[in-house]
């Protein structure tokens, strides 16, 4: 496995990040002959908002329903179809619209399927696309992706204050199968900047990992999606998952910040060989892909790891790295973790999570009023202390993975380990080589 600037930092990525470990005599699968292919019953459903308002989106642009920015909307995706909602968007500041899609349990997904978003001006203009498709793990679990409208002194399409259009529909096998996906929609703002900053990305950054935790692992209680994922602070977390379904953690992250995150099935006697067992993703405020690691499990300790990304900041957009580009913000970032249904029809599997946050966080850019809060997230109850989840019961899992092209085999001490990158399609393309060389199992551009 390579980091962002594709040399192996494997040992040095381990020792930092989120750790989900199987916890022995728990989730044991028996090893007794071959295990179905498709389709996956994945158990548990997505946490919607349950504060998103329901909308149906429209066969074309005339007529499209209004996304209001700060708000969250319910809606669905069929076979074949091509769904629009609008959009208003000003000339004070950039804008993002974002979609979960949420297959059904039973689907039969292969790879390739997903979703596909593009945003149009109101004469046709294609201003962005983004892609969330399902890789290598093929099972059904929420994915997400985003478009972006930003404003800037050289392009001229797509700058205009007016009315724009979000065409969402299904790619792959999926766009004939039957049945609908589930659609999570959001439409958020960023004020522009009251000065310039550098339009220069980093290049190079820090790679060593912070210190493990050192600490007895806490209590934490995944969410059933982004809006009740629980906050995590740094430090090692105990929660359970069941196979087929994901959990929804959010990390705190301050401009300036690195942030840090591995994940581990620990040992349980008797299971066969997944490949693809386990699958993280990491997603920006604005639930944006950032990455996506997985790797395969036979019953010993198997551990996936997010090379070393680079202190989040505002002039990271400007990397011809769509990981790189992604940490934008400050702000919440989200884990949504995954295990394969082939691993148990029943039974959980204990984890432990460790997070890891490097660095003092400095202040925001200077916006034009406040700096934006996406805000996928419920308000906390007023007894949650910040950096610690809320009591009660673990919360229902899900299905996704953010999609990207195949790139090359990587290097890391877990077998069959592999990270993808965030697919996202901006016109036009800035100039200059990628930052981030593809690892197997990566999806770029």
């Amino acid at each position: 496995m390579t980091n962002q600037r594709g040399k192996g930092r494997a040992a040095a990525a381990v020792a930092v990040l989120c750790t989900l470990a199987v916890l022995p005599g728990q989730g044991a699968r028996a090893a007794n002959g071959p295990q179905p292919h498709r389709p996956y019953r994945a158990e548990g459903s997505y946490g919607y908002d349950p504060h998103a308002r329901p909308v149906t989106g429209a066969a074309t642009g005339r007529g499209a329903p209004r996304l209001a920015a700060g708000t969250v909307y319910r809606s669905a995706v069929g076979s074949g179809a091509k769904t629009y909602y609008q959009v208003d968007l000003g000339a004070t500041g950039d804008a993002y619209v974002s979609a979960v899609a949420v297959p059904n349990p039973d689907t039969e997904v292969a790879y390739g399927d997903g979703i596909e978003l593009t945003l149009q001006d109101r004469d046709g203009n294609t201003c962005d696309t983004g892609q969330a498709v399902f890789s290598s793990p093929e099972y059904p679990r929420p994915i997400a992706t985003y478009v972006s409208r930003g404003l800037n002194r050289h392009q001229t399409p797509c700058q205009a204050a007016g009315p724009y259009y979000v065409l969402v529909q299904r790619i792959g096998k999926a766009a004939s199968a039957p049945g609908e996906w589930g659609l999570e929609l959001r439409h958020t703002r960023e004020p522009r900047l009251t000065a310039d900053e550098p339009t220069t990305a980093p290049t190079h950054w820090a790679t060593a990992s912070p210190p493990a935790p050192s600490s007895a692992a806490r209590t934490a209680h995944g969410g059933a999606g982004f809006a009740d994922a629980p906050p995590l602070s740094g430090g090692a977390w105990r929660d359970a998952l069941r196979p087929g379904t994901t959990l929804f953690y959010r990390v705190p992250v301050g401009w300036g910040q690195q942030v840090f995150a591995t994940a581990e099935l620990g040992r349980a006697a008797g299971s066969v060989y997944v490949a693809n067992a386990i699958d993280v993703r990491l997603y920006n405020p604005a639930l944006g892909p950032v990455a996506d690691v997985y790797t395969g499990y036979d019953g010993k300790p198997a551990t996936v790891f997010f090379q070393p990304f680079p202190p989040v900041a505002y002039k990271n957009r400007h990397s011809t790295s769509d990981s790189v580009g992604a940490l934008r913000f400050g702000g919440d970032y989200y884990l949504a973790v995954s295990l394969s249904p082939q691993l148990a029809r029943t039974g959980t599997y204990p984890v432990t999570l460790r997070v890891g946050v490097r660095g003092k966080a400095g202040p925001a850019p200077a916006y034009e009023g406040a700096a934006p809060d996406f805000a996928a997230r419920l308000p906390a109850p007023a007894a949650q202390r910040p950096g610690h989840p809320p009591a009660g019961p673990p919360g229902r899992g899900q299905r996704a993975v953010a999609g990207r092209r195949p790139g090359h085999p990587g290097h890391g001490p877990a077998a069959h380990l592999h990270q993808r990158r965030a697919l996202r399609r901006q016109h036009p393309d800035p100039p200059g080589p990628r930052l981030l060389a593809p690892v197997q199992g990566h999806r770029g551009r």
